[in-house]
């Protein structure tokens, strides 16, 4: 894990790499194994709220339809999907 302060200005300041902003966190942790850093972690709690999800069912032979036009486009099923369904309300607000 990396631990962030959130600063000012939407900069960082990270226990670890000692960078300032996400662009150089990133690029730090393209370079480094957090393997070579463990001893320098802390384990921490928190808590997540995420958006509440629907879940609905699709057909079995439409799904992978979707599966395979998914990995066509290297994104998940689930995005595909609400791509095409904000595509397809969008469209329908046009008309109206």
């Amino acid at each position: 894990m990396i631990f962030l302060k959130i600063m000012k200005e939407n900069k960082i300041k990270t226990s670890i790499s000692k960078v300032d902003t996400l662009e150089e966190a990133g690029d730090f942790w393209d370079r480094h194994s957090l393997a070579d850093y463990w001893d320098e972690t802390r384990e921490v709690e928190f808590d997540v709220r995420a958006a509440k999800r629907h879940r609905i069912t699709i057909d079995p032979e439409l799904y992978d339809k979707i599966i395979t036009r998914s990995h066509k486009r290297g994104v998940l099923p689930e995005t595909l999907i609400n791509l095409w369904l904000a595509e397809k309300i969008k469209e329908s607000e046009l008309a109206i």
